[in-house]
């Protein structure tokens, strides 16, 4: 991946690379899991969508997050959106499960070891996204469960809500306690996702 900017400076380049890499990551996560959302509505499976839906704007406030820290230090985020395959919404699930997995194991604690910025930015916006996508992952691991035991849909029809903090994009079922334990930020207002 090439830096948009000459004006990043030489300690910053490994960060501001992988910064670029969890970016083009949180926004292809932004669109693939707006289409899985699609396919769970059409499945009449309303909490997989919901979930999906909390997810995606999850990763659309982690992308935002790194593409301010890209811009401090320098560079200009730049995303390509990938091919989006979309299966059937157990499928779909699986997959986005898989890929939290592998960021939540692999992609985010190389990019913290990595970390070479000249501040701390690069750091918590890695380590929010981090945390982020362990409560989704664990999300996702609830909802499969009930999908795969034919729970997965609302009787009523009525996508159920998850909550998302607008800082740093941890996915709730519920409103938690105003200091948020991943960002330590007052988040008074949880964006209810249905």
């Amino acid at each position: 991946m090439m830096l948009s900017s000459c004006y990043v400076n030489t300690e910053n380049e490994v960060t501001v690379k992988n910064l670029l890499a969890a970016f083009e990551c949180e926004m292809n996560v932004h669109a693939k899991y707006i289409a899985f959302a699609a396919e769970a509505e059409n499945e009449c499976l309303f909490e997989a969508a919901s979930l999906f839906r909390a997810i995606a704007r999850s990763g659309e406030i982690n992308a935002r997050n790194h593409a301010r820290v890209i811009r401090k230090l320098g560079a200009e985020p730049e995303a390509r959106i990938h091919t989006i395959e979309v299966k059937t919404t157990l499928e779909n699930l699986a997959t986005a499960l898989d890929n939290e997995v592998y960021e939540i194991d692999s992609m985010y604690p190389r990019f913290l070891a990595d970390n070479r910025s000249t501040d701390n930015s690069a750091a918590r916006s890695f380590t929010w996204a981090l945390e982020a996508k362990k409560t989704r992952a664990r999300l996702l691991t609830q909802i499969i469960k009930q999908t795969d035991l034919g729970k997965g849909s609302s009787p009523t029809g009525a996508a159920p809500e998850y909550y998302v903090r607008p800082v740093c994009g941890y996915v709730s079922r519920s409103h938690e306690p105003e200091r948020c334990w991943v960002c330590e930020h007052f988040c008074k207002t949880f964006e209810a996702i249905q």
